[in-house]
């Protein structure tokens, strides 16, 4: 067994896969100590309704980054891995991804702005949000991971995290300054990432380009299904948030979206690793499938076992993590919902590596009838949820969701098998 061990250690030494996850890693970490902190200080500061409704709008933020992103978060990865040799064509992967991603976020903004006076709940917070839709523009993390070169990015972002929990302690001060926290964090992401893509410039002497339309036609169709998958996604975890604010009390929405902000992290933990091994997984499944099959399976096995340990410690813990270490209140309300809620990153451990397979396979049109059937069942699921004010149902609603997920990728590995029989 010891001999075992060490022959698996000493081939993923021999890959970045072990780099990758360390500074990735770093990232999560720096980011989860993040969370920890401003959320105690929003909560001490604003109190946790206040906080539903910035959370609310940091939601809106994020869906809108989804779309501006338009899928380039996965496809820059492979295509900046496989251009390295070729300046030319990697500059063209990272003008193309700048430009596509600037071109959706004016459209957005466009939108936002004509919807001034239709109605939109928080409206004035949602835009004061906007700054991290702007950061999705730059942010360039995808390059990072293609050329596999991520301490630089693990500095940047640990300087920011400090940085942007200096700025909330200092201009946060109650609750009329709320609407500064989305801005705070998206305006200190802005700065990073264009930093970091001068970096990147300067790195390998990419000379400027102007959008080629094209090139930008091509990326748009290549992207689509991925950006409605991504799209659909977001939307599922978020559609809950959405209808809460509309037709729920700030309570509740407070409440939730205090335990949704820690299983996210939970999440990013398992985005963090699928992203170290993504450039090693696509050179192992071009070389050997079968052999990529039996990683597949093992991995998400070990990886449910860790999230099973995690999601005991969670629903264990629930009373202690809400109050004292996230706000000054007790919330049982809020301590019912992460209970509920700590067992959704260990159905999406199950299925993380699903994912990326079908990803490799490039089963783009799967991924999109999955994130289609998905986003109608949320909409379903979310509209019932809030009519009937369960809140067992409320908790429960993204572990139905990601079950859901879990069922329909699993049959589409085994389909082919299935056919074959």
């Amino acid at each position: 067994m010891k001999q075992r061990i060490s022959n698996a250690y000493h081939q993923l030494r021999k890959t970045n896969i072990l780099a990758n996850f360390f500074n990735l890693g770093s990232i999560q970490i720096s980011n989860i100590l993040l969370l920890l902190l401003t959320i105690r200080l929003i909560t001490g500061v604003v109190g946790i309704e206040e906080f539903g409704i910035v959370m609310f709008a940091n939601r809106v933020a994020q869906f809108a980054g989804i779309a501006i992103n338009f899928g380039t978060n996965q496809s820059a990865v492979r295509d900046t891995a496989s251009n390295l040799d070729n300046p030319q064509q990697l500059a063209s992967v990272f003008y193309n991804t700048i430009w596509i991603r600037a071109l959706v976020f004016i459209a957005t903004l466009t939108l936002l702005l004509c919807l001034h006076n239709a109605g939109i709940p928080y409206y004035n917070t949602i835009l004061m949000a906007m700054p991290i839709v702007l950061a999705e523009v730059f942010n360039p993390l995808c390059f990072f991971i293609g050329i596999e070169k991520l301490k630089v990015f693990n500095v940047y972002n640990l300087i920011f995290n400090a940085i942007a929990v200096l700025a909330l302690v200092c201009f946060i001060k109650g609750p009329a300054d709320a609407n500064w926290i989305n801005f705070i964090l998206g305006a200190g992401n802005v700065i990073t990432y264009v930093g970091l893509l001068i970096y990147l410039l300067r790195l390998y002497k990419l000379s400027f380009r102007l959008p080629v339309r094209n090139e930008i036609m091509v990326l748009l169709k290549a992207n689509f299904h991925l950006t409605v998958n991504n799209v659909s996604v977001n939307l599922q975890q978020s559609v809950i948030v959405f209808a809460l604010a509309n037709w729920g009390s700030a309570y509740i929405l407070g409440a939730y979206t205090l335990c949704d902000r820690v299983i996210g992290q939970c999440r990013n933990l398992l985005i963090t690793l699928s992203n170290a091994i993504y450039p090693n997984a696509v050179h192992a499944y071009n070389a050997d499938k079968a052999h990529w099959h039996t990683y597949r399976r093992k991995t998400k096995y070990l990886l449910a076992g860790a999230f099973f340990v995690a999601a005991i410690l969670l629903f264990a813990l629930a009373d202690f993590i809400i109050c004292p270490i996230l706000s000054n209140q007790p919330n049982p309300t809020a301590v019912l919902f992460l209970r509920i809620m700590a067992f959704v990153p260990l159905v999406s451990a199950f299925n993380v590596l699903n994912v990326l397979d079908q990803l490799l396979k490039n089963n783009t049109v799967y991924i999109f009838r999955i994130a289609t059937i998905l986003l109608v069942l949320a909409l379903a699921l979310a509209f019932m949820v809030v009519l009937t004010k369960n809140q067992l149902l409320i908790g429960a609603f993204t572990l139905i969701i990601e079950l859901a997920a879990l069922l329909m990728y699993e049959y589409c590995i085994k389909k082919p098998a299935l056919q074959d029989a």
